[in-house]
């Protein structure tokens, strides 16, 4: 698409849109066109009715394109965008060693761009809104709010109230933040309200169940990390005789306002609580194996009728290779050992990253699907590409061959965002220049302590153990962290 179509694109509208095709809830529809006004679709039907109904519109043709519902992220902490390459490498728990120190250098600045950056590249990788769990930063939420409405993205603002952790705020205060907190955004076209507590072990019985009731009240979602890591798991039997999942049932906290973030490691009688009270799972099948214990059952969620969509915890922002982690984590832990060589088709993937994501996060009324009344939150997807040109079924083609690069323009609320990898109305190369300023001084100023050392140390050990000689100390895992000591490759520690 040229110029011209561009300069349409971004007029005040309203839009007729008519591409090539548009995906919706049944499949992709050819000679299908939608009309956007007042941040909303109007209108989507066949491309003859949808002219006759709107003559005054003149029609923008999208040639080569497929519209499609922007990517949903379900779980993501914008904050941390930082330090995404220091959990490489990682064993679980990172966020003990890696992301409550670095959100605690964070100032005021720090944060705002370290959320605007993640915000870029979420956009670019054809997210329209992201579930922020909450940031440990000392800063306003607010300003991780402003961020999100600068770069243009829809979110839905969690605000943890922890207050068993070590933190200064009593249950009484968390509670009473917590019921602003939801009043602050009513309204707000992009930022949408939400509550978080990290793990069930951070809060207290009282304020679990008292922000589980905030929520459920407001109709917003509480989010929280539940049954991720073995640790976890354990520690929550030694203190209540309870995984993680049953205590917040047993303190009545599970129901449809509940967001759980992983669920990894669910038994046959908690994926029964899932599917019995509403709660919804975010299904993070990157940070699964980037530094989990296991892949969540989400096949069985999908039989079993249990609420979930698809989250990068911050991994990569890039929709169709979260789709495609997805489909894979599921075929490499479950199916290859039944025989399963659909692994739910593409169709279960894609909607798990649009329409279940969005009614996940508590949007499903809103956003995550194209049709009329709902916000115009959508991709223009170039079909013409070598990968997607020779069509055969065009959802598993998305999932398994689409990437970012084919994405030629995303909208969020029925404006124009992003065109071909760049913000249309801001200057995003500027953002990351100064993110990569402020990322350095922050993580020099972060007490982090990294298990693993970079790749190149890590080589050189490998190298030097091969050769029989001692490996070099590591001179540091990067600029601000703390290396941990470790045996050579090939020898047990003493614990």
């Amino acid at each position: 698409m040229n110029q011209l179509t561009r300069e349409l694109l971004e007029g005040p509208g309203p839009l007729l849109l008519v591409p090539d095709a548009v995906l919706l809830p049944e499949g992709p529809a050819d000679d299908t066109a939608v009309v956007v006004a007042d941040g909303s679709f109007r209108t989507v039907g066949p491309a003859a009715e949808v002219r006759r109904a709107h003559p005054r519109l003149g029609a923008v043709r999208l040639p080569g394109h497929l519209l499609m519902p922007g990517f949903v992220d379900a779980h993501h902490h914008l904050t941390q965008s930082f330090g995404s390459a220091l959990a490489f490498g990682e064993p679980s728990e990172i966020f003990r060693r890696v992301w409550v120190p670095l959100e605690g250098a964070l100032d005021e600045e720090a944060a705002y761009t370290a959320a605007k950056l993640a915000a870029l590249e979420a956009l670019r990788g054809g997210f329209t809104t992201v579930a922020d769990a909450g940031t440990r930063a000392a800063v306003d939420v607010d300003v991780v709010a402003s961020a999100a409405r600068d770069a243009g993205i829809r979110c839905v603002l969690g605000r943890v109230a922890n207050d068993a952790d070590g933190t200064a705020q009593d249950g009484r205060s968390a509670l009473a933040d917590a019921e602003k907190h939801l009043a602050r955004y009513d309204g707000d076209p992009l930022v949408h309200p939400s509550l978080a507590v990290s793990i069930p072990e951070a809060a207290t019985p009282a304020t679990l169940r008292g922000v589980a009731r905030l929520a459920g009240e407001a109709g917003a979602t509480l989010q929280i990390h539940l049954n991720e890591h073995l640790a976890g798991v354990e520690r929550s039997l030694v203190r209540h005789g309870l995984r993680p999942l049953e205590y917040l049932h047993d303190l009545g906290a599970l129901g449809p306002h509940l967001l759980a973030a992983h669920a990894t490691l669910l038994t046959p009688r908690e994926l029964t609580l899932l599917a019995d009270t509403g709660t919804a799972v975010s299904y993070n099948p990157v940070a699964s194996a980037w530094k989990g214990n296991a892949v969540a059952p989400a096949l069985t969620m999908a039989e079993r009728g249990i609420r979930f969509g698809l989250g990068t915890d911050g991994t990569r922002g890039d929709g169709f290779r979260l789709t495609e982690a997805a489909e894979f984590a599921q075929r490499i832990a479950y199916g290859l050992a039944t025989g399963d060589s659909s692994c739910g088709a593409g169709w279960t993937w894609l909607e798990a990253a649009t329409r279940g994501g969005a009614d996940a996060v508590g949007l499903g009324a809103r956003t995550g699907t194209v049709a009329a009344g709902l916000a115009a939150d959508f991709l223009l997807v170039d079909v013409t590409t070598p990968e997607l040109a020779l069509s055969w079924d065009v959802p598993w083609e998305l999932v398994r061959r689409g990437n970012r690069d084919q994405i030629t323009a995303v909208f969020v609320g029925g404006r124009l965002r992003l065109w071909h990898g760049r913000p249309s109305a801001w200057d995003g190369p500027a953002l990351v220049r100064r993110a990569a300023e402020l990322a350095r001084a922050a993580v020099g100023r972060a007490p982090v302590t990294r298990v693993h050392p970079t790749s190149t140390a890590a080589r050189g050990a490998s190298t030097a153990a091969r050769r029989g000689s001692t490996a070099p100390a590591e001179a540091g895992a990067g600029a601000g962290t703390q290396p941990v000591s470790r045996p050579a490759p090939g020898r047990s520690a003493a614990r």
